[in-house]
């Protein structure tokens, strides 16, 4: 029981730490709701981080009516390096963009070739 709370100390020690020791201040914050679903939002704070999104819905699907967000934000990572990226976001998922994120890499030729093959020729059945 000791030991739980010695490391329930060092937990919450170390998190205080991690707090920002002055407030950071919202320099612009705007929104409006719509009854029907639609929004829009942007607010920018001290520190540089700045957000801004619009949401609408889309007609009704299969599962009922389908919210749609198209947005953008943007700090500066811990090292300097500017981050801004933009999304979409519906029936499809999160779809991000941004120089930031990671890209797969290129598919080999050889692997390539062979999609391509398996598409035109279909499913093979061994005999």
């Amino acid at each position: 029981m000791m030991k739980l709370a010695v490391v329930a100390t060092m937990l919450v020690a170390v998190a205080y730490a991690q707090l920002p020791q002055q407030p950071i201040p919202i320099l612009r914050l705007e929104s409006q709701i719509q009854p029907d679903g639609k929004f829009q939002y942007l607010y920018e704070t001290g520190n540089g981080i700045q957000a801004q999104a619009i949401g609408d819905q889309k007609p009704a699907g299969r599962d009922g009516p389908i919210q749609s967000v198209q947005g953008q934000y943007a700090y500066t990572a811990d090292d300097g390096t500017p981050v801004q990226i933009s999304y979409i976001a519906d029936e499809n998922g999160y779809q991000p963009q941004g120089a930031i994120l990671p890209t797969p890499p290129p598919i080999p030729e050889a692997i390539l070739r062979s999609l391509e093959f398996n598409a035109r020729n279909g499913p093979q059945r061994r005999k």
